[in-house]
């Protein structure tokens, strides 16, 4: 029984009594949530449509940059080496402020509904775990007053225009990622290396000769010393037009370098990979691409400078520290009849961060 029951001390009038006295200690009590201020549109309703005009004139005008950009990106044409620059500063010119209306005709537009058209109040409540099931509808009743709130259901312009510049602004991202294989501009390539099969080839083939990067000197065994390290391009690379070579390049790029062979622990598959410890390697870093340039003479580590990925030279460039995902790819090498290094055919393996098919 209670201590009440029995004529004893009341602890909830004691409790209350200490919450008086613990009111009194701060020197600011809680002011609470200040009187809520109507707007303009909450009180007239043709300011509420003339706000609802408003926003549906920014999302027109993500719509319009958004076909500004195609314009620029398709009707004034493909950029060359031939192209004038007048042509080139106007394609530019649209492309950029195409971009710029679309993003910021859809973001303004967004914050200008919420601050002129949906509820302003503010609430407060307590926070407590979301368990029961009564909970969980009081969560999606939460969830569906947003919804109303929003207004979308009785404002169908507002909803109708945020659709179609949401959707159009999505189409110059797949515009470019489509033109990133520049199919249309390779017909001197065989019909199997179009699409994404092309990712797996370099310009690297059986006898193509090892050249320096990137004055395009070939390069012979003799000149590879104990401890040097050659960066090292495909013969013929120097040769192509400026935007192709820089692709090719951009795959092809290897690092040359020689080593005691008794140091080196070599796959049985690829004995023949080295000329007595000179080995190749491919340049392009497997974590996010960048370009693997510094080599440590004493412990045969290749760094990458972006990173920190480190590859193990003797251990046929197995990933040791970093966020690398696997070792760099080794490209066959060996010596022709006039002493210079050419490969003995291409990458057995994709180069780059990553591959789709790569186990």
């Amino acid at each position: 029984m209670s201590d009440q029951s029995h004529g004893g001390p009341d602890h909830t009038g004691a409790v209350e009594h200490a919450g008086v006295e613990e009111s009194g200690k701060y020197a600011i009590d809680n002011p609470g949530l200040p009187p809520h201020r109507p707007r303009l549109a909450d009180e007239d309703p043709k300011a509420a449509k003339r706000a609802e005009r408003q926003v549906a004139f920014l999302f027109g005008l993500s719509i319009v940059g958004t076909l500004l950009f195609f314009v620029g990106y398709f009707v004034v044409g493909q950029i060359g080496p031939d192209t004038p620059i007048t042509t080139v500063r106007l394609q530019n010119l649209l492309l950029g402020l195409g971009t710029a209306f679309a993003m910021l005709g859809i973001g303004v537009g967004i914050v200008h509904w919420a601050k002129t058209l949906m509820p302003d109040h503010e609430t407060t409540e307590l926070r407590h775990e979301v368990r029961t099931e009564a909970d969980r509808q009081v969560a999606v009743g939460m969830i569906e007053d947003i919804i109303d709130e929003t207004q979308v259901k009785r404002r169908p312009l507002l909803r109708n225009t945020l659709i179609g510049a949401g959707i159009l602004a999505v189409l110059p991202a797949i515009a470019i990622f489509r033109d990133l294989d520049d199919t249309d501009n390779r017909s001197d390539l065989a019909a199997e290396n179009f699409g994404p099969e092309r990712l797996r080839h370099t310009m690297w083939a059986t006898d193509v000769r090892l050249v320096r990067d990137p004055t395009g000197t070939p390069i012979k065994a003799s000149d590879v010393t104990m401890g040097s390290a050659f960066h090292v391009i495909p013969e013929g690379l120097n040769e192509l037009p400026p935007h192709e070579m820089l692709n090719q390049k951009a795959k092809a790029v290897v690092l040359l370098m020689r080593l005691n062979p008794e140091s080196m622990q070599v796959s049985p598959e690829r004995e023949d990979w080295n000329v007595d410890g000179i080995v190749a390697y491919s340049k392009v870093c497997t974590h996010v691409g960048c370009p693997v340039a510094l080599y440590e003479q004493h412990t045969h580590h290749l760094l990458c400078p972006c990173h920190q990925s480190t590859f193990d030279l003797t251990q046929e460039c197995k990933v040791i520290f970093g966020p690398a995902g696997h070792a760099l790819p080794q490209l066959p090498i060996r010596v022709n009849e006039e002493g210079f290094l050419v490969a003995q055919s291409d990458f057995h393996e994709p180069v780059g961060p990553a591959y789709w098919e790569r186990g």
